[in-house]
């Protein structure tokens, strides 16, 4: 939209098309402000088809106008960690009049890309980079010797990370005698300010980021060093200042602490953060707000109300349809996981920080004990599983396919060097729609069966996928589980568990053609996953044979065999990269026994696929019913009707 199709009850951020006009603002208008923007977001979101994250853009309003204000961005450079906060920071930041694309096909990204605007100065989607790129922005200006802040944005969620402390513990502490001018933010929303605190927690921020305090600090410590009292005195205020603020920790990171402060009060966080911009060396302030600020129904269930899910009202909030919707793969996990643990005490379920996500809120109710989230942690999720593993019980790992990318090292190290029995279910595999390419999960076929003593399935449907769970988790070894995003073909759930032959694909459809017929290729298509239905749709236009592959590994190698000498061709199909996925695997099998069957192999290209919605996407790739027959007839040639025809003499 242009200026003249924002509406006229956002007077203000009309005029706002960049951080300079902002910054031309008097500072009594930032109030008036900071209530278009958040009303801005709140009006967008709830006419999009596709939604967005809510929740914590909503509180991030005034932190956002606060930081525009007081720093010179894009010079000063500012790392928000994860992203899904930053719609706020789009608008002000030349992208107003996109903010009603965002996440759609052909928009602007739900998550800071560098390639969408200066002011994204780095990309994220995954959480708890932002202190060390914020870092090494730092100390490149000290390098190059530019005179420039990094500020680093993080929510408390994204501190439980490893990464995080990692970059704070470097961060703190000169390097070849140069220290970075850093500046992290904790934007902790999980708790509220009463107003007696939140008043003498302002009173002492303003204080301790001033210049008195800094200069008598240093002062005492110029007088008293090399004395006995130095050492009391240090300790004194240490622990005198751990009394009033929760910031001992990072002082011995080597940063100077400052807050809490209510971040949504801007007559607290701009002169505190002007205090700090003048500041050298590395600085932490400790900003508190609350999820959904500003729109009641999301502050009282901040959860439920992280993401909108596509349009609504927002006077009533989210509403479910009336007509039911087929389950997802998520909820069918997160059934059997609650129905193996009845069955099986030994089963531990495990969620780094998505309960939710992952299907597991059911599971956390009936089976606390049994339960555990170990926050924004992937690297010791794994470990903790395997850990559990070789005390005899067995662990479920219930992961984003993209976020197990995080924790490589200890799936190889800590798990399958040592052949322990951990399932780990892997949410989100494939393309995953708005969100994007930093949370597709693209690789992880490829990743996982190169790893010696893996099992890799890869379910159709959803009553597939419940038996998978119940094959993988009696397997005495690692294996994963993966399944996509959203809901499956529609095929009914059997209560009761079955394990699938291991290692064992089936035929699904067989071909009518005689192999060898002149212009009419006999073709198998190897389906593996969920494109099992669309390869079958694409087959009954070219009288092709389908195999429900169901594992990658062990891939049933006796069943590629037998249809590759049969067939004048073979086709494999998989929602993964190509390079080491489950055609590479196919491939490899025929080398090794000699075969020269011709194979085309179908799945993602080689690129970070945009963010839009699958089947447009999948279109896009050539992986629905009609781009796989394309894609099959250009690789082997023949006519859809000569094909048909022959089908049915």
């Amino acid at each position: 939209m242009t200026d003249a199709l924002v509406p006229m009850n956002y007077p203000l951020l009309r005029g706002i098309d960049s951080p300079a006009d902002l910054r031309r603002l008097p500072r009594a208008d930032l109030v008036k402000l900071a209530g278009e923007l958040r009303a801005y977001v709140l009006d967008t979101l709830s006419n999009s088809k596709v939604g967005g994250h809510l929740g914590s853009n909503l509180g991030t309003v005034e932190l956002t106008v606060a930081l525009h204000y007081v720093f010179n961005t894009p010079h000063d450079r500012l790392v928000w960690d994860v992203g899904h906060q930053t719609y706020p920071h789009k608008v002000l930041t030349g992208r107003r009049d996109q903010l009603g694309t965002i996440r759609h096909l052909g928009g602007i990204s739900g998550f800071p890309r560098r390639d969408e605007s200066e002011y994204d100065t780095f990309g994220t989607g995954h959480s708890s980079t932002s202190i060390s790129a914020a870092h090494g922005m730092a100390m490149a200006a000290k390098i190059k010797g530019e005179d420039r802040k990094a500020v680093a944005i993080i929510g408390d969620g994204a501190m439980t990370a490893g990464m995080a402390f990692e970059a704070l513990n470097n961060a703190g502490v000169p390097h070849g005698g140069l220290m970075g001018d850093l500046l992290v933010i904790l934007n902790d929303n999980d708790m509220s300010i009463s107003p007696p605190v939140g008043a003498l927690n302002k009173y002492l921020a303003r204080l301790m980021s001033g210049s008195f305090y800094s200069a008598a600090r240093e002062g005492a410590k110029s007088v008293l060093k090399n004395t006995p009292l130095y050492e009391f005195a240090r300790r004194f205020e240490e622990h005198t200042k751990g009394m009033v603020v929760p910031g001992t920790i990072f002082e011995e990171f080597g940063f100077n602490y400052v807050g809490p402060i209510d971040g949504h009060d801007l007559d607290a966080l701009i002169p505190t953060l002007e205090n700090l911009r003048d500041k050298k060396g590395p600085q932490f302030l400790h900003v508190v707000t609350k999820k959904g600020q500003g729109y009641k129904l999301a502050e009282a269930d901040p959860v439920k109300y992280h993401a909108a899910p596509g349009k609504f009202d927002p006077a009533v909030g989210f509403v479910k349809s009336a007509a039911p919707a087929k389950p997802t793969f998520t909820q069918i996990f997160g059934d059997w996981l609650c129905d193996m643990a009845e069955q099986d005490t030994r089963l531990v379920g495990i969620t780094p920080a998505m309960r939710e996500g992952s299907g597991m809120v059911e599971f956390h109710k009936r089976f606390p004990s049994r339960y555990q989230d170990v926050g924004i942690a992937e690297q010791h999720a794994v470990t903790v599983a395997a850990g559990l593993a070789c005390e005899g019980l067995k662990p479920v790992v219930a992961i984003y396919s993209t976020f197990l990318q995080r924790a490589y090292d200890q799936l190889i190290h800590d798990v399958a060097l040592q052949d322990l029995p951990v399932l780990f279910a892997l949410d989100r595999a494939g393309l995953v729609g708005a969100d994007g390419a930093t949370h597709a999960g693209n690789y992880d076929i490829a990743f996982t069966r190169c790893v010696p003593k893996m099992a890799v399935l890869t379910p159709a449907d959803e009553n597939e996928c419940r038996q998978a769970l119940f094959t993988g988790f009696q397997h005495q070894g690692p294996v994963t589980v993966r399944y996509p995003r959203g809901a499956g073909a529609g095929v009914e759930v059997q209560k009761q568990m079955q394990a699938l032959p291991w290692g064992k694909g089936e035929i699904r459809r067989e071909s009518g053609q005689p192999q060898g017929r002149a212009g009419s290729p006999r073709i198998a298509i190897l389906a593996f996953g969920t494109l099992l239905y669309p390869a079958l749709a694409a087959a009954e236009q070219l009288d092709a044979t389908v195999a429900n592959m169901r594992f990658v590994k062990p891939l049933d190698q006796e069943l590629v065999l037998e249809l590759a000498r049969s067939h004048d061709g073979l086709v494999t199909i998989e929602d993964g990269c190509l390079m080491g996925g489950a055609g590479s695997a196919v491939l490899e099998c025929l080398q090794a026994a000699g075969l020269q069957t011709p194979v085309l192999t179908l799945g993602l290209p080689d690129e970070f696929i945009e963010h839009g919605d699958v089947p447009s996407l999948m279109s896009q790739c050539g992986l629905d019913a009609a781009g796989i027959e394309q894609s099959i007839l250009k690789r082997f040639g023949g006519r859809p009707a000569l094909l048909r025809s022959a089908a049915n003499e």
